[in-house]
């Protein structure tokens, strides 16, 4: 049974033709190009130089030949076609096994996350992070324990979310332990480039602030912070500056400001000589004091 009519002036036949797709324009255009000058060139050639009929033969090998070069062509130009369609492919199976891999990474670091987590909170609390650390083989008091917080941009000390180590872990490339631990020296090199350290020297100061609107530290905490993450690096300015926090009685706290502003001494001014410090300059009050202290000790 018909579900519509046919339309008017037109029959209908048990044997359909089957009418060939058109070519593009551009390749038609291309095709008769070639015909033209498949047909023409020999007869040119015996137009020039009619006195030589015997060459006939010849000239119709060369016709043979330009045969020959023109389907050449046209079987290297489907040759192109067809691996230039093969590449977009190519390349949605390249991402496609790229997207698996880094879901099987997600997951073992999320795996990773839980064996240390508290069941309770869902989070990596301060014992959570003493066995990952001895898992590690290092101690929870070492500075790369820090700086693997800085890289995972944690920020409430002693625990990790699981954003965080997400974040973290990413960026290290590391799904296990072992390729954790083995991390450990390349992320030490990158936080004491001169580009992240201020960074990372600053985020030491604010994840210590552990209560809500806080912004200052003892100084009893603030000389420990001190020799943790500056005294490798400027042990002679930070032994004594210690020694002057813990002598003076002026002051109880360190605020951000203070602390910057030691990181600027160390940097600038020539040690032990103290020749080009300024008191005039905008340092704080602190080093101002401390720089006196130190004249006088150098008596």
């Amino acid at each position: 049974m018909r579900l519509c009519k046919a339309p008017p002036h037109t029959t209908t036949s048990a044997h359909p033709r089957h009418h060939p797709q058109p070519q593009p324009l551009r390749a038609r255009t291309r095709h008769k190009k070639e015909n033209v000058l498949r047909q023409c060139y020999p007869f040119l050639l015996l137009f020039i130089f009619p006195e030589f009929g015997a060459f006939r033969f010849f000239f119709f090998r060369i016709r043979e030949s330009l045969d020959f070069l023109l389907k050449m062509r046209r079987s290297s130009a489907s040759k192109k076609t067809g691996q230039s369609n093969s590449t977009p492919i190519a390349a949605d199976l390249f991402r496609s096994a790229s997207s698996k891999a880094s879901s099987k990474e997600s997951e073992r670091i999320d795996s990773l996350f839980y064996s240390y987590a508290n069941g309770s909170t869902g989070l990596i609390d301060p014992e959570g992070i003493e066995t990952l650390c001895a898992d590690m083989e290092v101690d929870h008091t070492d500075v790369r324990v820090l700086m693997l917080a800085w890289k995972m941009k944690a920020e409430e000390q002693g625990y990790f979310t699981l954003d965080e180590w997400r974040r973290g872990l990413k960026a290290l490339r590391a799904d296990t332990v072992s390729k954790l631990k083995k991390a450990l020296p390349d992320l030490e090199k990158e936080v004491r480039r001169p580009s992240n350290f201020a960074d990372f020297y600053s985020y030491a100061f604010q994840y210590c602030l552990t209560e809500e609107k806080q912004k200052s530290i003892d100084i009893e905490s603030i000389c420990e912070l001190l020799t943790l993450v500056l005294g490798s690096t400027f042990p002679a300015q930070v032994n004594l500056f210690v020694e002057y926090l813990k002598t003076q009685n002026d002051y109880k706290v360190i605020n951000m400001d203070q602390w910057m502003g030691f990181f600027r001494f160390c940097n600038e001014i020539s040690f032990p000589t103290l020749n080009d410090y300024d008191s005039e300059l905008a340092w704080p009050l602190i080093l101002d004091n401390f720089v006196e202290w130190l004249r006088e000790k150098q008596k």
